[in-house]
């Protein structure tokens, strides 16, 4: 599979793309970087769900959310060793950038 990576905001690219930022969400899925995809790219290691309707539209549960998932991130973090640590977090990002290209 293809990985793409992106030098332009999705509002950006859905203006020059579509003369309309209100596109951004096209764009973000066309750039390859929905959370899903920056999940599934190893970007990003876990997705926090957004109350309904968006962050903005409940404040309050969405901090709950996020610090449930950060207690949560160092709760199994300091399970591991510094130098586990190093190791994962260089060989993560040694990786980015990396890609496949599809056979023609």
């Amino acid at each position: 599979e293809n990985a793409y990576y992106s030098v332009i905001s999705p509002e950006g690219c859905a203006a020059i793309l579509w003369k309309d930022r209100k596109f951004a969400a096209d764009a973000a899925e066309a750039l390859k970087i929905t959370a899903p995809d920056l999940f599934k790219f190893g970007i990003v290691d876990s997705i926090i769900p957004e109350p309904s309707g968006g962050a903005h539209m409940d404040p309050d549960a969405s901090a709950d959310s996020l610090k449930t998932a950060v207690i949560a991130q160092l709760e199994q973090l300091a399970t591991f060793s510094a130098e586990a640590l190093r190791s994962a977090r260089y060989a993560k990002f040694r990786k980015f950038g990396e890609f496949t290209e599809a056979a023609p």
